[in-house]
Parts: C-alpha cells; structure tokens; sequence
C-alpha cells in the first residue's frame, strides 16, 4: 500500500464517513485509520508534556475523531456479520478487548451479507 492510499483511506473515514454506523469496512479501512489516530495521538501525547495547549488540542483531537473511530469499527464488525453492539464486548474484562481484536482483525465475508455488499478498500482515485 502507497502513501497516497493511506492518505485516501484516511480521508474517506473522516469525510465521507464521519458519523456512518452503516454498511461494512474493510480490513485495511480500520487499521490504517486505526494507525493513524494511533500516530497523531502519540504524537499529541508527547507535545502535552510541553505545555497545557497540547493536552487540550489532544482532548479536541480525540473528541473530533470519536465518531469517525466509532463508525469505522461498527461497519468493520458488519463486515464480518456481527452486529455494532458486539463492539460492547471490550467492557468485559480482558477477554473482552482480545475477542474485539480478534474479531477486528478477522476477514470479512466474501459475499454480501445482512450489512451490504463486500467493501471495497477507499484509493486516491474513489475518494472525492
């Protein structure tokens, strides 16, 4: 994967998708977002120790992209025939953070199921 997909993927989440709980995502969707929020948080992270105006742009940061996250992982669990509230299981203690990773990092259906037909991953060329 190129860096102009990785931007592109990035973009599709955050734009096109911002507040969408429907449909499927693929493999690469999620974890490349999931990448990304990883980086600029750590990075926000690291900056906070500078001073006070990082803590609260990594508080702005982390509420802005809230829903996008949410919307990502709920269609990434409709990709493999789960429903949104099976993401639910991370409150169960340790087990339940490993099932949802698993299940995250799980392959989708190959054919269309109850949530959509199989997605395709977002390229510079699909992304408006």
């Amino acid at each position: 994967m190129n860096s102009n997909n990785f931007i592109a993927i990035v973009k599709y989440v955050i734009l096109n998708n911002y507040c969408n709980f429907e449909g499927r995502a693929s493999r690469p969707e999620y974890w490349w977002f999931f990448l990304f929020n990883f980086v600029v948080g750590l990075i926000l992270s690291l900056l906070g120790q500078l001073g006070t105006v990082f803590v609260i742009l990594s508080y702005i940061y982390s509420l802005a992209v809230l829903l996008p996250g949410l919307g990502v992982c709920i269609r990434r669990l409709h990709d493999i025939n789960k429903s949104g509230w099976a993401i639910l299981i991370a409150f169960v203690p340790v087990v339940g953070a490993i099932i949802l990773i698993y299940w995250l990092a799980k392959a989708g259906d190959l054919t269309e199921n109850q949530y959509g037909p199989v997605p395709q991953t977002p390229t510079a060329d699909t992304v408006g």
